[in-house]
């Protein structure tokens, strides 16, 4: 089974109930990721979102450019929340959100990953790790960052706050 980084985009009512209440919010994720999988809707437009397995790559890389949230993993724990994969999810509110936003404008997915290199991730770790032992590109990375960023960018220009975790 594959460890898959998940983010769900809810308004502050929703967020506060998620809080007051996981098992309401892991239902509300569960239908909202079967109405986005079922139309395909594009990132700047979808109320829940995945990285695949990009999600390690992802944390490894934006810490090294200093990012200023914890967009991978988020940085507030859901209170009295079961696991929902690989452990309890997380969030970030929308003030957290706003500045993932901008800062995610300032950095291209090219700038992302320049400088880096597949043994680099492997040396550090970086699951999947044997993808990055085997050289695989970092354009499998690369590419789910750039869905990333109008997830966040509509998110912020909504108000919306952000439910992060493994599945």
């Amino acid at each position: 089974m594959s460890m898959i980084g998940e983010y769900a985009r809810v308004t502050p009512a929703e967020l506060d109930r998620a809080l007051r209440d996981p098992e309401w919010a892991l239902k509300l994720v569960g239908e909202r990721m079967d109405a986005d999988t079922a139309d395909g809707t594009d990132p700047a437009k979808a109320r829940c979102l995945d990285v695949d397995k990009a999600w390690g790559a992802l944390g490894f890389l934006l810490h090294r450019a200093a990012f200023p949230v914890d967009i991978v993993h988020g940085e507030e724990a859901i209170p009295d929340a079961d696991d929902w994969g690989y452990g309890p999810p997380r969030y970030l509110t929308p003030d957290r959100v706003r500045l993932a936003a901008k800062a995610l404008e300032q950095i291209s997915g090219e700038d992302l990953t320049s400088g880096a290199a597949p043994e680099d991730l492997a040396r550090a770790e970086v699951y999947p790790t044997i993808i990055w032992e085997r050289g695989e590109s970092l354009d499998y990375v690369r590419d789910h960052y750039d869905r990333l960023r109008p997830f966040f960018r509509t998110a912020a220009e909504e108000g919306d706050g952000m439910l992060v975790w493994l599945g």
